[in-house]
């Protein structure tokens, strides 16, 4: 995928609706993913992703650490779209973690072993596995510094082409799909990993 010049495809892009993104997106391989944290606006991502193509590998990356509201949240996504769900943790219990590690605050010096143990380690495992050419994405602009810097397409360290459809969207436009759409919201999201709002969970930095 690195042949594709990006630059010049964001410009065209920019002014397209999500879907059309998606369906363009589809026809340049079929080895795809879409990552999920379950998070926020998750329900506008797969929702859309299900419906060009339900048979998508949805990764999610469990830290264990989730609200008891997410994993209801989760649940009722994979049941309503019938989600391709491809689940990964860490080697670790969560018992062992808390024992070895603890949920250490940004400012504890374990906060980078913690980091890794339960999001970075899962996530590097799952995309070993999987190869992909095409990485979904619910990165927005104005989320953090560093997505900042993205675009609509983007790519990965390793040369994934990463697709981020509603990357210019705001919280108001995404909070009115949902109403107009029916569709949930994961209120009580919270990510031990990032725990600030405008701070990377790390997978991004992948």
């Amino acid at each position: 995928m690195r042949h594709l010049d990006i630059e010049k495809l964001n410009k065209v892009l920019r002014n397209k609706a999500p879907d059309e993104i998606i369906k363009w997106a589809l026809n340049l391989s079929e080895n795809r993913i879409v990552t999920t944290s379950f998070g926020k606006y998750s329900a506008i991502l797969l929702s859309t992703m299900s419906k060009h193509d339900k048979h998508i590998k949805v990764i999610w990356c469990d830290t264990l650490y989730n609200e008891p509201s997410t994993y209801e949240h989760a649940a009722h996504l994979i049941e309503n779209y019938n989600l391709n769900i491809n689940k990964y943790q860490s080697l670790k219990s969560k018992e062992e973690i808390d024992i070895t590690i603890g949920l250490p605050s940004l400012e504890d010096d374990n906060h980078a072993e913690f980091s890794e143990v339960v999001k970075l380690e899962p996530f590097r495992r799952a995309l070993q596995e999987h190869q992909p050419d095409l990485w979904f994405t619910n990165i927005r602009v104005r989320q953090t510094e560093l997505r900042n810097k993205k675009d609509i397409l983007s790519y990965s360290k390793d040369g994934i082409l990463k697709i981020s459809p509603f990357y210019y969207w705001t919280d108001y436009d995404l909070d009115k799909y949902l109403e107009a759409h029916n569709l949930p919201k994961n209120h009580n999201y919270f990510d031990p990993i990032k725990a600030l709002q405008n701070r990377e969970c790390g997978i991004h930095l992948q």
